[in-house]
């Protein structure tokens, strides 16, 4: 008798047991994932763009901390065109080209490094302009489901060089320097492209890594020969890397 109502408690579990589990299944919905995919940049698309960017300044006896009695003129012009193509959703491929100049003429300067040591100088001129062609991999990806705003990491590979040179000081005092310097560099640049229209965005990256190599040839006074390597690696958000310029997607 005891081993019969030990097998109806069994079989009573069991049965509660099934039941609440076939309950549970019918109770459960399927739960999976919905992420949305949006095309930010459709494969076919050409991307051109241009960065431009000019400033200038005049001083007359200015004074900054340690510098006194600076005058002179500088300016700096820089332009950059970029063709890029997508070759798949949301990668694209291509090119940029650069050319930088700066000029820097100094009248008068003194560095006050304290009351009883001070640094002279005068007539101070120099002129440098640069290149680079810079190869570039880019792809993008889009803030949610919208199609104005997005962010890309552009991949770059730049080999460039230039000249520049140096004079100071006045007739016999006169003396100056010739440069020739060649640079390579290889880096990483997220940023963002905000669309104005359907054809044209507004574009900012800055360089986050990368590294560096420049060679610099220096002759001075048409006498002298000078070699100079550096090298350096950037693993930190470079603000003197910040880019603004307009893209347009045809």
């Amino acid at each position: 008798m005891k081993r019969f109502h030990s097998l109806l408690i069994m079989l009573f579990f069991l049965f509660s047991a099934g039941a609440l589990c076939a309950y549970a299944e019918e109770e459960t919905e399927e739960f999976s994932p919905d992420f949305e995919s949006v095309t930010f940049v459709p494969k076919g698309q050409w991307i051109t763009g241009l960065s431009v960017s000019y400033s200038q300044s005049n001083q007359k006896d200015y004074q900054f901390l340690v510098l006194q009695g600076v005058s002179g003129d500088t300016y700096s012009f820089k332009l950059s065109p970029m063709v890029m193509f997508a070759f798949k959703n949301d990668v694209a491929a291509g090119g940029k080209f650069g050319y930088n100049r700066n000029l820097t003429k100094l009248e008068n300067a003194e560095i006050a490094f304290s009351p009883d040591m001070n640094l002279d100088v005068d007539h101070l001129y120099r002129l440098a302009h640069n290149y680079y062609g810079m190869g570039v991999l880019r792809n993008y990806f889009s803030l949610g489901t919208s199609k104005r705003f997005g962010l890309f990491t552009e991949v770059q590979l730049e080999l460039g060089g230039g000249q520049a040179k140096l004079m100071t000081g006045l007739g016999e005092d006169l003396t100056g320097n010739y440069e020739r310097n060649f640079n390579l560099g290889i880096g990483v640049a997220p940023g963002m492209a905000v669309f104005l229209n359907n054809f044209a965005a507004l574009e900012v990256n800055v360089g986050v890594l990368g590294f560096d190599y420049n060679h610099t040839k220096t002759i001075t006074d048409q006498i002298y020969v000078a070699n100079r390597n550096t090298k350096s690696a950037i693993f930190r958000v470079n603000l003197f890397s910040i880019t603004f310029g307009v893209a347009f997607y045809l």
